[in-house]
């Protein structure tokens, strides 16, 4: 569709350990509707558009303002605007949760926090000055500048634990828990209190998640088949099923046959960026 567009942009080098990527969403359309995947927390600017909320896995609906946080979700969510729309946004790595907004994420899994109450009405000019920037690239270079500004890089702990974390998902297609804990040296509730800070919930968690996103990119690509996926890790036809609709939002049939919109262009671009980003961001 013409009339949604998705763009992407890679975070300069001293931005990755906080930023997964930038994007620019516009939809020039009276109504927009669909379905997210499972994700990092999100930074956004709506920089056009009068109403728009969420309905999040656990049922709950939120309407949002103008900048918004959305926390990391266990599951895919709905979500609803008024268009035309125009969007900057961002995903927040989980040492950029630490460094940018320095809360325990697990309080904010599923779940909003408006822009402004917590960064202050400063962050209105932010916004202002995105909407007179006129190019993609300049609209996300205003938001880069305000990820720059606002982080504390001293929380150095946070950054070697994501970095632990990430390469244990990406290591295998469904990471084994004992083996985090031998890669990290704690103990599982130290790891589980440390995950949940900065992932939003525990390790079985964040390796589901991970594993079933992986597995829905793989089928929408046609790179895996279904019993090739249930060998890496699923019970069953029945179990990865259940898990796909849950993190993706859809059926491996519909995202063979009929991925919605959003799916289909969150996919495809973020496995082109395959080489320039980690994998965790790339092939989920």
């Amino acid at each position: 569709m013409a009339d949604i567009t998705l763009d992407y942009v890679v975070p300069a080098e001293d931005l990755r350990p906080y930023v997964t990527l930038f994007y620019r969403f516009r939809a020039d359309i009276p109504l927009f509707e669909d379905v997210e995947r499972a994700d990092h927390a999100q930074l956004r600017f709506r920089l056009s558009g009068r109403e728009a909320s969420y309905v999040f896995p656990d049922g709950s609906i939120q309407a949002v303002g103008e900048v918004h946080i959305v926390g990391p979700t266990s599951g895919a969510m709905r979500t609803r605007a008024d268009g035309p729309l125009d969007v900057i946004g961002m995903g927040i790595q989980p040492a950029g949760w630490a460094a940018l907004l320095g809360i325990d994420a697990s309080t904010m899994l599923n779940r909003a926090l408006d822009g402004e109450a917590f960064f202050g009405s400063a962050v209105r000019r932010v916004s202002d000055r995105m909407r007179a920037a006129h190019s993609t690239e300049d609209k996300v270079a205003v938001a880069a500048a305000f990820v720059r500004a606002s982080i504390d890089r001293s929380d150095t702990g946070a950054l070697t634990f994501a970095r632990q974390i990430d390469a244990w998902l990406a290591g295998s297609p469904s990471p084994n828990v004992c083996e985090l804990l031998e890669a990290t040296g704690l103990s599982r509730r130290q790891v589980e209190r440390r995950c949940n800070a900065l992932y939003g919930g525990p390790p079985k968690l964040l390796a589901r998640k991970y594993r079933a996103l992986r597995a829905a990119v793989a089928l929408a690509n046609g790179t895996s088949t279904l019993d090739e996926l249930i060998s890496e890790g699923f019970y069953d036809q029945s179990h990865l099923i259940r898990e796909i609709k849950q993190f993706a939002g859809l059926t491996p049939g519909q995202l063979r046959t009929e991925p919605n919109h959003l799916a289909q262009l969150t996919m495809s671009q973020r496995l082109a960026l395959g080489g320039q980003v980690h994998s965790i961001i790339s092939n989920t």
